[in-house]
């Protein structure tokens, strides 16, 4: 079977998605070819097909991936062919079944991580990893409000935040995800429309409100958020699977309790080799502890990338969702 990638050559809808036929590289300085057996579908891959991230086009899609190196270029230490390894992050493309990139994008899997858990866990999991460390430095004691709570990141802040002490609300879009978010941990979880939800919030805390927001869910539960922040407290808002958020009023943020907004990114959390094996590293013993599973909720062909795309899109996807070359 013949090597391909799945790229885009104008912005737009899931249809814009196509198939190219590649030949594998040698890798340069620095770098390092990796036979992909399982890829990782993100919501920042929709974002980068309709442009709300402009890219050059043509451009391949996806930042996430694992599988085997194949072969290494000069310079490149602690990396041989034959490692398993798993990335997160780089330039769009890893929707392919060859890829050579800069090898220190590259983590190597210890044996207690299959390839799909790495393929299914890196982007989201290193994102859970920083949102909950070197982010928002969330501590034992804290209550914290979860957006999107049965998704493929939601999942994962749901379980990691109850594993460190935390008192989880999670908020989800229907009965049945909310019901998923109950068995990942969450000690309280609503699926009120986002009009009711900072009420319900402040019931549950006694008027006080939330530590902390961990919304990726953007302009739709923006408000929401708001409303739910403690004095003082702090509202990270890392996604924007409903559109981006509006224009931030400053003084709103002082009458609704001198709170902390931030619009984070893991690229600047994992801005080198070290910073994205500490994030792994983290991320990894969760999942070794059994305190955090990755749920795989749906599979699709890497060529059916479009259909996958539609599927997210519609929120009809519960955990995380792999392309399999």
């Amino acid at each position: 079977m013949s090597d391909f990638r799945m790229i885009i050559r104008a912005h737009g809808g899931p249809e814009q998605i196509e198939r190219e036929e590649i030949a594998p590289t040698a890798p340069g300085a620095g770098e390092a070819r990796v036979r992909q057996s399982a890829i990782g579908l993100n919501f920042i891959d929709t974002y980068h097909r309709t442009g709300l991230y402009p890219m050059t086009l043509p451009s391949g899609l996806g930042t996430e991936a694992a599988g085997v190196v194949e072969a290494v270029g000069e310079g490149v230490e602690g990396l041989k062919a034959g490692d398993r390894v798993a990335y997160a992050g780089g330039s769009p493309g890893s929707y392919a079944t060859v890829r050579t990139l800069p090898a220190d994008l590259l983590v190597p899997l210890p044996d207690t991580i299959d390839d799909q858990t790495a393929a299914a866990a890196m982007l989201k999991g290193m994102t859970a990893a920083y949102l909950i460390g070197p982010c928002a430095k969330i501590a034992a004691g804290q209550t914290v409000l979860v957006h999107a709570a049965a998704g493929g990141v939601g999942s994962i802040l749901v379980q990691w935040l109850k594993a460190i002490g935390v008192t989880v609300i999670a908020h989800a879009g229907s009965a049945e995800k909310a019901a998923i978010a109950t068995k990942l941990g969450a000690h309280h979880a609503l699926s009120c429309p986002m009009d009711d939800l900072a009420a319900r919030v402040r019931e549950l805390t006694g008027g006080k409100g939330v530590e902390a927001v961990l919304d990726g869910v953007g302009k739709a539960s923006w408000a929401a958020s708001l409303a739910s922040v403690a004095t003082r407290g702090l509202l990270v808002t890392y996604g924007n699977a409903s559109g981006p958020v509006p224009p931030i009023d400053a003084l709103a943020l002082s009458q609704t309790g001198s709170i902390f907004v931030t619009r984070p990114t893991l690229a600047h959390y994992a801005r080198n080799a070290q910073e994205r094996r500490d994030l792994a590293g983290a991320l990894f013993a969760q999942i070794a502890s059994g305190a955090v599973t990755i749920p795989v909720g749906q599979t699709f062909a890497l060529a059916d990338a479009g259909d996958a795309h539609r599927a997210l899109e519609s929120r009809s996807t519960t955990g995380s969702t792999l392309l399999l070359p």
